[in-house]
């Protein structure tokens, strides 16, 4: 299996009853900002270079942002903040997204723990077991991945369960840095939400710091 077969498979997922009756009532109510789209409302698949280094990993994909475009951190505040400090890092072909683009990613793929928007961005603990399975295979088909960067607690935890790494033993906090079993590398970032980013709780130079640093050690 490939990234392509992968995607054809995930965007076919019902798994979730909870998630799959949100993600299709949020794509038919719509915001009326966006009456005259046509929203996604399936699973999202991640996006990037298949070759990547350095793997950015989120919690799920926003109600009107991914749910809408189909392609992570695409479409709202978090993708706004996220793509010009790719950009800025050289990590990216252009500072911004937008779905059916020309957009590349250099030696980066971006995916998330969960592939359905939840209500309230909250996936349950039974969603995100669900969800797993996906993970796993997804970043199978990664096999150059030398830094995982986790953006959030939630994603944290979850990679944290996919390596089989002890939770008490790894915290989160912004700059965690951990290495795996096999010698890779995993760190934390606050995740780059609106909420975070807007209070201050996470700025752009934090961002762009920690960025660098997990570029520096995939040796992009």
């Amino acid at each position: 299996m490939d990234l392509e077969a992968f995607a054809r498979e995930l965007i076919a997922c019902r798994r979730c009853p909870r998630l799959v009756a949100y993600r299709e009532e949020v794509g038919r109510t719509k915001r009326r900002v966006y009456r005259d789209w046509d929203y996604w409302a399936k699973p999202v698949p991640g996006f990037g270079d298949p070759g990547a280094r350095l793997v950015l990993f989120g919690l799920a994909p926003g109600a009107h942002g991914s749910n809408r475009t189909g392609r992570p951190f695409t479409g709202d505040a978090s993708g706004a903040f996220l793509y010009p400090l790719l950009y800025e890092a050289g990590l990216a072909s252009k500072p911004e997204s937008r779905p059916g683009d020309d957009l590349r990613l250099f030696g980066v793929y971006l995916t998330a723990a969960v592939r359905c928007a939840p209500p309230e961005n909250r996936p349950t603990r039974e969603e995100l077991r669900a969800c797993s399975g996906w993970t796993e295979a997804e970043l199978g088909l990664l096999p150059e991945a030398r830094v995982y960067l986790a953006l959030g607690r939630v994603a944290l935890e979850a990679l944290l369960d996919h390596f089989g790494m002890k939770k008490s033993a790894h915290p989160f906090f912004h700059g965690a840095h951990y290495l795996l079993p096999d010698g890779r590398h995993l760190l934390a970032s606050y995740h780059v939400s609106r909420q975070n980013t807007q209070t201050g709780r996470l700025t752009r130079e934090m961002f762009l710091e920690i960025l660098l640093k997990a570029k520096g050690l995939a040796g992009l």
